[in-house]
């Protein structure tokens, strides 16, 4: 069972300001939604096969060919950010 405390701590978690009202509507909403999963667990789901996806879907896979690619001096030829032959970024941190 969610508590109002649960979702006051969801709330900073995620860094949203709940109010009051807010906090006691998602806790009836999250509930719920537990309540539900907790009928869903009482199906008898022993013989139903996994479902993945409900569309029938397969990977079409192109025939891995080796191909001629372009030269590192063409690739560097559209860029100013340039150094010692390779893209220069700007630093993180």
């Amino acid at each position: 069972m969610i508590t109002k405390e649960d979702v006051e701590h969801i709330g900073w978690l995620a860094r949203i300001e709940i109010n009051e009202q807010e906090t006691v509507e998602y806790m009836e909403k999250l509930n719920s939604v537990l309540e539900y999963f907790g009928q869903l667990d009482e199906l008898p789901t022993e013989d139903v096969a996994p479902t993945y996806h409900v569309a029938e879907i397969y990977n079409v896979f192109r025939e891995d060919v080796v191909e001629e690619c372009l030269s590192q001096e063409k690739v560097l030829a559209n860029t100013e950010h340039k150094q010692d032959g390779i893209f220069r970024v700007p630093k993180i941190g």
